[in-house]
């Protein structure tokens, strides 16, 4: 496939006017100018921006596909599918369903254990057929000992690509303040705040030390390591929390909720992850560190759908279009940067022998993703698209 008359954001600088030629799911040429003439198919992409498929390291979408509404259970293959076809008209073509392994009451069945297995088991069944490339991301929350022979034997039969550390005991990290917490779970499971509060007094009498709930990761991390997967932390607070995920092999700090954890986790080279709704809307839902604030301050690397796979185009765009960063740094946030985080080395970037994974972007006020290509296939072509190919 040739795609020509592209505008073509590369790893160091756009190509004004350009064209791409894509051979067997590989970018075989990149080159200014006009195209030559060319037998087989020749796509016109005339006002379109050319970037990287978009690589998302953290989604949380999976979970709210299987229960869109409290108590309405989708099959888990029909969750997978609907969720893989909004990842492709993002622009998405890598993602990592970010699963959490820990244990929640009864307002949230989709997060028990026994379903979050079947889940990742049905994900490896059907992946050969999805669009984009839909890998597992479990977030281990490090309070919960009762799911580790469950997530140890998903690591050792290699169904699992990431693994997150997390501790979402309230009183620290995420959850620094008890009041904020309280409230947002409330509104969040639509409970009242009196069964927050008895459940949290019996979440805190269980919990143990900080040290006592930390120790149960280290097995988990040092198994990880040994498997080759990137690990991640998770609402990082403070400098010693990223000293101690650092001490476990952790390389990646998914939405530090301090400037002075990002900061820290900067300084050790770990690479620092922001929510992309945050990035968009200018603030943490949670109230903790806004996105712009870390990227002021130099300290953003990648961008994370979280809960909102559009917001991953629209806020690097944004972000270049308000002149806060060059587009091509803006889209380093969304697809090299996540492709060095997690130790992806022929994805993330436009050029020569890397995988045709691209986006095809229309700017405007609103950017709008016209095409989306993973390995030089189409898994999203919109109808304007369809006049375009010769």
């Amino acid at each position: 496939m040739l795609i020509t008359n592209l505008r073509i954001v590369l790893a160091d600088r756009v190509i004004e006017r350009g064209w791409l030629a894509l051979e067997g799911g590989t970018i075989a040429r990149v080159a200014e100018g006009a195209a030559p003439a060319t037998p087989g198919r020749v796509v016109d992409g005339a006002g379109l921006i050319a970037i990287p498929g978009i690589i998302d390291l953290h989604g949380d979408m999976l979970e709210r596909e299987v229960e869109p509404r409290p108590g309405a259970h989708f099959p888990l293959d029909v969750a997978i599918y609907e969720l893989d076809k909004r990842l492709a008209a993002a622009g998405v073509t890598t993602a990592y369903a970010a699963l959490a392994f820990w244990d929640h009451d009864d307002q949230e069945p989709v997060r028990r254990q026994a379903l979050v297995c079947q889940l990742i088991n049905e994900i490896h069944r059907l992946r050969d057929g999805l669009l984009t490339d839909l890998r597992v991301h479990a977030r281990f929350e490090v309070s919960t000992p009762e799911v580790l022979p469950a997530l140890g034997e998903l690591l050792e039969a290699g169904k699992i690509e990431l693994l997150s550390l997390m501790d979402h005991t309230p009183g620290q990290g995420q959850y620094r303040d008890i009041e904020h917490y309280i409230g947002f779970i409330s509104k969040w499971r639509r409970v009242g705040r009196e069964h927050v509060e008895a459940e949290l007094r019996e979440r805190l009498a269980r919990a143990g030390s900080v040290a006592e709930r930390w120790a149960l990761a280290r097995d988990v991390a040092a198994l990880a390591a040994e498997l080759g997967l990137p690990i991640a932390s998770h609402d990082d607070d403070t400098p010693e929390k990223i000293d101690l995920v650092a001490s476990l092999g952790a390389r990646v700090a998914e939405f530090p909720v301090t400037l002075a954890a990002a900061a820290e986790a900067r300084s050790r080279g770990m690479h620092v992850v922001m929510g992309a709704p945050n990035a968009l809307r200018g603030a943490s839902h949670s109230g903790n560190l806004s996105a712009r604030e870390a990227l002021d301050a130099g300290l953003v690397d990648c961008l994370a759908a979280d809960y909102h796979p559009a917001t991953l185009l629209h806020a690097a765009f944004a972000w270049a279009d308000a002149g806060v960063l060059s587009l091509v740094a803006a889209i380093r946030l969304i697809s090299a940067g996540p492709a060095a985080a997690l130790g992806l080395p022929r994805l993330g970037s436009i050029a020569p022998e890397m995988q045709a994974d691209l986006c095809l972007v229309e700017p405007g006020a609103r950017p709008r993703v016209r095409a989306t290509l993973r390995a030089g296939r189409p898994i999203y072509w919109d109808q304007g698209m369809w006049g375009r190919a010769g």
